[in-house]
């Protein structure tokens, strides 16, 4: 039996609704974020998990909450390895409306991108050791889903939405289709 992997990203907070990129700072989800998990609950009622674990930030680890009360699981564990993206000094920093050169320069204060990759690899390989051939659901965060799904899939994995849910089998390395990705709204 194969792992099954269903990565969250948390509902929207205040700071994405403004453009601030939050890396690790800890801001909490607004109403339309827990709107967005509420969503993504219901699009992942649709089938079975077995294992409901998050980010420790409380964006992510309320998204998880919220989605846990909706398939009947409990978040089993807040992994460090699934924190967002430091961004160091850009944190705080609106980025919507500069120039690509702007924002490489913001970001260069940040964590590498291959140590933000190895993290959620790393954590995500983890536990699918720990329980093999479980489904699982883990909500974390936009950049760190990204760059994870990368590493695993090759290529450059566009965006990810607040609130989405991109389903993959882990031990193939491949979406599960349909891919099943809930956008806020659908």
């Amino acid at each position: 039996m194969q792992a099954r992997i269903a990565l969250v990203r948390h509902g929207e907070t205040d700071w994405n609704a403004q453009g601030r990129l939050q890396g690790s700072r800890d801001i909490p989800l607004n109403d339309a974020g827990r709107s967005q998990a509420r969503q993504a609950g219901v699009a992942l009622g649709r089938g079975r998990w077995d294992l409901l674990v998050s980010s420790t930030l409380q964006r992510a680890a309320e998204s998880a909450d919220i989605i846990g009360a909706l398939i009947g699981l409990e978040a089993t564990h807040r992994l460090p390895d699934l924190v967002e993206r430091s961004y160091g000094a850009a944190e705080g920093h609106i980025v919507q409306g500069l120039s690509r050169p702007q924002v490489e320069a913001l970001l260069a204060t940040g964590e590498p991108e291959a140590s933000v990759a190895a993290r959620g690899v790393g954590a995500i390989g983890r536990l699918v050791s720990e329980y093999p051939g479980r489904r699982i659901v883990v909500v974390a965060h936009g950049t760190l889903i990204r760059l994870t799904l990368d590493a695993v899939l090759g290529g450059n994995h566009p965006h990810v939405e607040n609130g989405q849910v991109l389903e993959l089998d882990w031990d193939a390395r491949a979406w599960v289709a349909p891919v099943r990705a809930s956008l806020p709204g659908q």
